[in-house]
C-alpha cells in the first residue's frame, strides 16, 4: 500500500489532534486514538472539512490505551490491513492534579502509573513489529518536570515513561525503528491550563504550529 499509516495515541485534543490534521493534510492515513468519541468525531470533522487535494484520513479507534486487549486487538488490526505504520506518535498523557508529595492521592498515582508508565511499556513491544514493517519512527514528547514543586506524581511518571523511550532508543539506534523524543514549545492546551491558571496565553505556541515544527524536523 502506498499511502503513509500513521498511529497516534492520544489523537483527540491538543498536540495530539494538531498532529492528526498536519498528517492528514499531507496524505497520511491516521489511525486516531482516544478515550472520548466526541472528540475524536470534531478531529475528524476538520480533517475532512480540509478538502485538500491528496489529503488524507482518519480511523477513529475510541478506547483506553490502558486495556492491553484492547490495544493488541488494534494492532493486530492495523498488521492484518496495512501491514505496519510509518509514524507512531505518543502523546497520550494522564495529568494528576497538582500537589505536595505528602498529599498525592493514591488513585491519580495509580492511574498516572497505569497511563504514562506501564500503557507505554505494554505498547512499545506490540507497535515495534508494525514500525519495523514500514520502516518507522517513533515519535514521544518530553515534559521536564520530575523532581519540581508540586509535580509528584505526574512529574515522576511522565519522566519514567521518557527513561523507557530513551532506553528503546539507545537499544534500536542501529537496527531500528527510529525512536525520536520531541521537545515541544509551551502550548496553549487545557493540560498546561491545569497547571498555570490565570497564565498569559498569548506568548505560547499554538498546537497546529508547533506539531508542523516537529513533524518537519522528522
Amino acid at each position: 500500500m502506498s499511502q503513509k499509516i500513521a498511529l497516534i495515541t492520544g489523537a483527540s485534543r491538543g498536540l495530539g489532534a494538531a498532529l492528526a490534521e498536519q498528517l492528514a493534510a499531507r496524505g497520511w492515513h491516521v489511525v486516531a486514538v482516544a478515550r472520548t468519541v466526541g472528540a475524536l468525531e470534531e478531529l475528524d470533522d476538520r480533517v475532512k472539512a480540509l478538502g485538500l487535494p491528496g489529503a488524507g484520513s482518519l480511523t477513529l479507534a475510541p478506547m483506553d490505551i490502558t486495556n492491553e486487549d484492547a490495544m493488541r486487538h488494534l494492532c493486530r488490526s492495523v498488521h492484518d490491513r496495512w501491514g505496519g505504520v510509518g509514524l507512531w506518535a505518543h502523546p497520550a498523557v494522564h495529568v494528576a492534579p497538582l500537589a505536595p508529595a505528602s498529599s498525592v492521592d493514591g488513585k491519580d498515582l495509580d492511574k498516572s502509573i497505569a497511563t504514562n508508565l506501564r500503557a507505554t511499556g505494554s505498547l512499545i513491544p506490540m507497535v515495534e513489529p508494525l514500525l519495523r514493517a514500514h520502516d518507522g519512527t517513533a515519535l514521544f514528547f518530553d515534559d521536564p518536570r520530575g523532581g519540581t514543586a508540586f509535580f509528584g506524581a505526574y512529574g515522576a511518571t511522565k519522566a519514567a515513561q521518557i527513561a523507557l523511550a530513551q532506553s528503546w532508543q539507545a537499544e534500536t539506534r542501529r537496527t531500528g525503528p527510529r525512536v525520536v523524543i520531541a521537545a515541544p514549545a509551551p502550548m496553549p492546551t487545557a493540560t498546561r491550563a491545569r497547571f498555570f491558571p490565570g497564565e498569559d496565553r498569548s506568548p505560547l505556541t499554538e498546537p497546529r504550529a508547533e506539531a508542523r515544527r516537529i513533524l518537519d524536523a522528522l
